[in-house]
């Protein structure tokens, strides 16, 4: 039965969610450099291994279809066995960003001016439920702040 139960885990890694993307994932920027990185993403493997890359415009798309070959060599060093059969790519979504993880750290919340307090507190006055108010308040602080436009969203 054990046999059984490792040759279904087996299969079922292969074809599913788990087909290996999450490797790939965290080799790309480093097998094909930031500037691809940051305009092509991989998105999906298929059941017959092509690795589906999202690129950010037809441009990328024709370029690295040109170079599928040479990244594909890329990756098999970095992947070994668990390199995709192939290459596929068409435009996408791309992560922003996607080649720098520092960037995709969450930012801390702007902190509200006195200004923007007051604003706030003022929008809130009318409503009567002390709750509700306290709510509505803070949420008016936070957008005020983020509208500040002092930092890039």
């Amino acid at each position: 039965m054990d046999r059984l139960g490792d040759a279904l885990r087996d299969e079922l890694s292969r074809l599913g969610p788990d087909a290996g993307i999450a490797e790939i994932v965290a080799v790309w920027p480093g097998a094909v450099g930031d500037a691809i990185a940051r305009n092509a993403w991989p998105a999906r493997v298929s059941r017959e291994g092509i690795l589906h890359v999202s690129t950010s415009g037809a441009s990328w798309t024709f370029e690295l279809t040109q170079l599928a070959g040479e990244i594909l060599e890329r990756l098999r060093a970095k992947l070994g066995d668990q390199t995709p059969a192939g290459l596929r790519f068409a435009v996408g979504r791309v992560p922003a960003q996607a080649a720098d993880p520092a960037a995709l750290a969450p930012k801390p919340p702007l902190q509200p001016t006195a200004a923007e307090t007051a604003a706030a507190q003022a929008l809130a006055a009318t409503i009567e439920h002390e709750e509700l108010r306290e709510i509505v308040a803070r949420a008016a602080r936070a957008s005020l702040a983020k509208g500040r436009g002092d930092r890039p969203f």
